[in-house]
């Protein structure tokens, strides 16, 4: 089934995973949804991610290794949606703020792709701002 809105499915299966405290889970594939993945996976969110396709040319799926720390608390304690299919939210880059004093980030869409708010200040651009992880 295809959602209207891959990003706030790509959140909301991350969201119900650690609230059931899964090692991992898995979503439909997506090159936005990759690159997410890619971000959350530098800033150290999650383990790891692991792209998979059944055949070449069909649609497959991505399997997350979800983060806990040492008492089994998840790394991941937010995920907030900002911009939405009937609601965008742009952003100048000086108008780009930091996640909660900057222990989150903000992931961003900008014409040089996906990166963080973080980044996005430093290279001098705005965008849509995709959501916010603390």
């Amino acid at each position: 089934m295809s959602s209207t809105d891959p990003i706030s499915d790509l959140l909301t299966r991350i969201r119900n995973a650690i609230r059931t405290r899964h090692a991992s889970v898995e979503v439909p594939i997506s090159r936005l949804k990759v690159e997410v993945l890619k971000i959350l996976k530098q800033q150290g969110f999650i383990d790891s991610y692991k792209v998979s396709r059944e055949k070449e040319g069909t649609h497959g799926t991505v399997t997350i290794l979800l983060k806990y720390d040492s008492q089994g608390r998840p790394v991941i304690t937010s995920l907030e949606r900002i911009s939405r299919p009937g609601c965008r939210v742009y952003l100048q880059k000086k108008d780009i703020q930091p996640v909660l004093n900057g222990f989150g980030i903000n992931i961003i869409s900008t014409s040089q792709g996906l990166m963080t708010g973080k980044q996005a200040v430093e290279k001098g651009v705005g965008g849509e701002v995709l959501c916010n992880i603390y």
